[in-house]
């Protein structure tokens, strides 16, 4: 099917793109913990796709570990745009702000509070923890999936995510 989407067959994107959007789309969610922007890194994400579908790199015959990784690539990019956002509002002059009553809501919902610390946690990881981390806690591809799409053997893969653990385990009571 990718190589009928690489032959620049629409149909074929567009099947592919039925097949995998959901799971793009959650990868991105646990990435991010918001909505909106994982339904805007999935829609990039198959933007991406279409434009390098013939440098695509299929995984044991599967694209979503590459879906993974580029949704990945584009969530830190947007991560770092956001901080360097920040720090620029931070060097404004501050000026009586009314606070808007929906980021007290979005405060009020504790899984998503949750979810952006431990995301935040993921963040500190190691880099090679972190792709481990994404590629199979968040992004749910089985070990033998991510070592291949890594780059290692499997046994790296086990042990980045022992590591990951033990870390994440520390960063998260610290908070507590």
């Amino acid at each position: 099917m990718w190589q009928r989407a690489a032959a620049d067959d629409r149909n074929a994107f567009g099947e592919l793109f039925e097949r995998h959007a959901e799971a793009v789309w959650n990868h991105a969610y646990r990435l991010t913990g918001s909505w909106s922007a994982a339904e805007d890194l999935t829609s990039t994400t198959f933007l991406t796709a279409w434009r390098k579908r013939a440098e695509l790199t299929l995984v044991r015959e599967s694209a979503l570990p590459w879906l993974y990784t580029v949704a990945g690539n584009l969530a830190r990019t947007e991560f770092r745009r956001a901080g360097r956002f920040r720090r620029a509002l931070s060097r404004m002059p501050h000026l009586h702000v009314v606070r808007d009553h929906a980021e007290d809501v979005v405060d009020q919902v504790d899984g998503d509070r949750r979810l952006r610390r431990v995301l935040a946690a993921v963040g500190e990881l190691p880099r090679a923890e972190r792709e481990a981390v994404q590629l199979c806690l968040l992004g749910e591809l089985s070990i033998a999936e991510a070592a291949e799409a890594l780059g290692v053997a499997e046994v790296s893969v086990r042990s980045r995510i022992s590591r990951a653990r033990s870390r994440l385990r520390g960063l998260l009571e610290e908070e507590l």
